[in-house]
């Protein structure tokens, strides 16, 4: 059925997104439509807001600083000889919200299936390294790989490993608090708390 073009192109951008389908992004265009102009306006300018907020150059998470680093990389009470490597921002906030971690972070980005790093992903681990040869002496004391305990996890974190064997005194991850093939973002604060003190 034909559908006025305004509508068939919010449907295009926003099935596009994660967890929405088609189905839900014509109900979506249906509810904003019914919602009215005020509501619609206020949308927009809370899309358009989005573009004033930056990637920080050391750890790829969200800001919106002139200094070109997030609030976290840019706290000089965080330890800076202990990092975090997380596949997603969400992973990030939920590890901060548990309030038990001090030290810095790594967002990798989007594990596929193929099991290997996407060249994306290499810059990142690069930058890292050439961050902790520069800024930390050539050597850290602690890398925590804290990626899902899934197939792809356990693959990306032996890559990671590899990766930076000599660069830190010590290469861990989570502990076995998170159930096999459990995602990070979705478990509780104790959980994940539990899992970051018993990490191995």
């Amino acid at each position: 059925m034909k559908v006025p073009p305004p509508l068939s192109k919010f449907v295009e951008i926003f099935s596009a997104l994660p967890g929405i389908g088609p189905r839900q992004a014509i109900r979506l265009a249906f509810f904003f439509v019914e919602q009215g102009v005020a509501f619609e306006n206020e949308v927009a300018k809370t899309i358009l807001a989005l573009k004033g907020i930056k990637t920080c150059r050391q750890c790829f998470y969200i800001h919106q600083n002139e200094s070109g680093l997030c609030n976290i990389c840019s706290d000089k009470n965080r330890n800076q000889n202990l990092i975090a490597i997380v596949e997603k921002e969400t992973d990030l906030m939920s590890i901060e919200n548990i309030g038990q971690f001090s030290g810095r972070y790594l967002i990798l980005g989007d594990l596929k299936k193929t099991g290997v790093l996407e060249t994306g992903q290499k810059l990142r681990l690069n930058s890292l390294k050439d961050w902790i040869r520069k800024e930390q002496d050539g050597k850290i004391e602690e890398i925590i790989v804290a990626l899902n305990p899934s197939l792809q996890g356990e693959l990306m974190t032996n890559l990671i490993a590899e990766e930076f064997k000599g660069l830190t005194g010590k290469i861990s991850r989570l502990g076995r608090g998170i159930p096999s093939g459990g995602e990070i973002e979705f478990a509780d604060e104790e959980t994940l708390g539990s899992a970051l003190k018993r990490r191995e």
